[in-house]
Formats: C-alpha cells, sequence, structure tokens
C-alpha cells in the first residue's frame, strides 16, 4: 500500500437518491410508461392501488394520497375545522411546515419544547403549552407530534395527555413513515397521521407527495371531498370549500415500485446507523432510540459540545463529505413565527439542540468503505 497516497475526497452524496433509481431500473420506467398508456394522469388506478397498499403498509383502516405532506397536515386540520379562536401545540424544534399550516388556517399555534435525547414533543412541556393557550383565552384543538428524524415520538404519553384535554392528535410522520412504536406501526396511532413523499424522505417520489391515514371512516370521508375542491357528489357540486391536494398518477405508479424495497431499505438504514453510533459515541452525543421504537433513520444526527460544529462541517466539507444542520433555528426564533406564543417557560431544549445538532449523510445504499471514511473523517476532526 502506498503510504504517500492522497486521501481520498471524491464528493459523497448526503441522500443517494440515484443508487436507488439503478436498483429499481427498468421497474419505474415499465410503471411510468403504464400511465402514459393509460393517460389516468389525475386520481388513475395507480393512485387508488397506491392507497390501498399504504394502508396495509401503515395498519390504518384509510390513506388518502395527496400533493405533499404539508397538504396532508393542512387537509386533517381543515376536516377538523381548525380555525380562528384555536390553539394547535406544535414542537418548536422542526421544519416549518408543522406550524405553517396551522397558522394558514387563522388558528395560533403554541410552540412547545423537546426532549433532549429524542429531539420528540416533551410530554410535560406539552401540558404546559395547552395551560399557555388556556391563559391566552384560545381553545386548544389539536397536538402535532413530529416524529423526528425518523424516531417516533411518546405517543402514548401524547394521546394519554390528548383525551385528557379533549385534543385531535394529528402525527407528523413526515420523516418516519415505516418506524414502530412499542410493536405498532406508525399510522395507526394517533386520531390522523400524515406523511410526505418528498424525495428526500426514507420513502419518496419523483416530484411532491404525501398522505394521510385514519381509521376514522368520517374523517377520511371529509379528507377525500377536501383534496378536490370540497367535492360532493362530483367536484361540481361542493359542499365543502376545500383544495387542490391530490397526488399524480406518476408519482402513484413511482411509489407502489418503491414501496415494494421500502422494507429492505429500512433494515439497510438501521444497520448503518449502528456502525455509526458504535463509532461515533466516543467522539459525540449519538441518537438514542427508546419507548420500544424503531427509527426509520430521515436524518442521522449526532450533537456535538458547543463551539464544535463548524469545524467539523468545514473540515468534512474538505474531504468531500457533505454535513446539514436539522435545524439552525427553532420556529420561535425564526422571522415568521416570532410572533406566536411559547409554552410558559419558553423552549430551552430546543434552542440548545439548534446549536448542538449537525447531521451526517444518511441512505440504504451507504456502503461500509463510503461510511468508513465518513467515521474516520468525523473522528479525526473531533478528536483534534
Amino acid at each position: 500500500m502506498n503510504q504517500h497516497a492522497r486521501p481520498d475526497t471524491s464528493p459523497i452524496p448526503f441522500i443517494d437518491v440515484a443508487a436507488q433509481r439503478r436498483r429499481l431500473g427498468c421497474a419505474v420506467d415499465d410503471a411510468v410508461a403504464r400511465v402514459l398508456a393509460h393517460c389516468q394522469f389525475i386520481q388513475g388506478p395507480e393512485v387508488r392501488a397506491l392507497e390501498a397498499e399504504l394502508a396495509a403498509f401503515g395498519g390504518a383502516r384509510h390513506a388518502i394520497a395527496c400533493s405533499s405532506g404539508t397538504d396532508a397536515l393542512l387537509l386533517a386540520l381543515m376536516a377538523w375545522d381548525v380555525g380562528p379562536g384555536d390553539a394547535v401545540i406544535c414542537p418548536s424544534f422542526t421544519f416549518c411546515a408543522t406550524a405553517e399550516v396551522v397558522a394558514l388556517l387563522r388558528a395560533t399555534p403554541i410552540m412547545a419544547d423537546v426532549q433532549t435525547d429524542t429531539f420528540n414533543l416533551d410530554a410535560d412541556n406539552l401540558q404546559r403549552a395547552i395551560a399557555t393557550a388556556k391563559r391566552l383565552g384560545l381553545k386548544p384543538k389539536a397536538v402535532i407530534p413530529v416524529d423526528l428524524f425518523g424516531l417516533p415520538a411518546d405517543h402514548d404519553a401524547i394521546a394519554a395527555i390528548a383525551i385528557e384535554h379533549g385534543l385531535f392528535v394529528l402525527d407528523d410522520a413526515a420523516q418516519a413513515f415505516g418506524a414502530t412504536y412499542r410493536g405498532r406501526k406508525l399510522g395507526a396511532l394517533a386520531t390522523a397521521t400524515a406523511t410526505s413523499f418528498f424525495p428526500a424522505k426514507p420513502l419518496g417520489c419523483y416530484g411532491d407527495g404525501g398522505a394521510v391515514f385514519t381509521d376514522d371512516d368520517a374523517l377520511a370521508a371529509r379528507i377525500k371531498s377536501l383534496r378536490v375542491h370540497g367535492e360532493g357528489v362530483d367536484k361540481y357540486d361542493a359542499v365543502r370549500i376545500g383544495m387542490t391536494g391530490r397526488l399524480d398518477s406518476i408519482q402513484a405508479a413511482i411509489l407502489l415500485e418503491k414501496l415494494k424495497i421500502f422494507p429492505d431499505e429500512i433494515v439497510a438504514r438501521d444497520r448503518v446507523a449502528a456502525r455509526y453510533s458504535e463509532a461515533l459515541a466516543e467522539v459525540a452525543t449519538v441518537p438514542r432510540v427508546g419507548n420500544e421504537s424503531t427509527s426509520v433513520w430521515a436524518q442521522y444526527t449526532i450533537r456535538l459540545a458547543p463551539g464544535r460544529r463548524d469545524g467539523l462541517a468545514a473540515a468534512l466539507k474538505a474531504q468531500g463529505i457533505p454535513t446539514a444542520i436539522y435545524y439552525a433555528k427553532p420556529l420561535h426564533r425564526q422571522e415568521a413565527y416570532r410572533a406566536f406564543p411559547v409554552a410558559d417557560g419558553g423552549a430551552p431544549v430546543s434552542e440548545r439542540l439548534a446549536e448542538e445538532v449537525i447531521s451526517l449523510p444518511m441512505h440504504a445504499y451507504l456502503e461500509a468503505p463510503v461510511q468508513d471514511r465518513i467515521i474516520a473523517a468525523v473522528r479525526g476532526a473531533l478528536k483534534e
């Protein structure tokens, strides 16, 4: 071996969608070709087939495919008539879409704090957020726990509080579809569950897409109506104010093929995460999977001591290794959401995590030699 050989600095993809595309090969091409042949581009047979497959996979009676993960959240809230005067509790440490849909309906998102170890909504802080809403004269209507980075929130604890206060639970599983919580699949744990098929998600299409899951027949019927302009007998018989929230047939066809290999990919993601955690626990705080849950590892996110993150990111970038920060600002610190209330006592954990987290490349096709290169670079940078 040449001891003077230059280290490999060729670029590593953060999420390798192309590797999956190569595995799927002509199966996707053929699926799209079938749609092009029958020309039913909206609500075609692939959409109905996908909804049946998703419902079975998620353990729910209904899966309603829609245009994005954000629209999945919006449709559920619309079906519950969430609006002015209502409060919806959201974790502050998440992507803005979780609170965005609440604000779009002129309801009030109340930002709650998260747990240090799981990054997910803290049940005790949920109680404080509900009290804050009542103190402000708002009606607590719903809570949106987020299964962040692929790990389910503490759904039993959240459900107990929701029952106590009469709240709807809308599980934002955009990053965690395919995970389990205490042996149960995400899809039927909450009153409604929303997910996203954005291409970077563990189960993603080749554009935007999403779905809502529920066991509630009446709720499913309202959501199906809302996604097509509030249609009644047909789209020319509007019985409620709705939206255009349909999933394209081509995206459904692609997702049907991807769903076939999804279980294998979840196993592969878990294997990658286990290798990361074993190798990096000495130099960083690695993610923990608790509550008898499994994760689909939408992101592999470590925590570093304050002041170490920028140096690590720069060192890895110089070696062709990308990183990402989810999320550099909690919601209550972002300009669009600063005016909305925060649970009494603030969200100090969210603020601390925003300073400490950094995510490493993660996907089902991250081969061991490439992962070893990432691990060596992280360990080298953090041991300096």
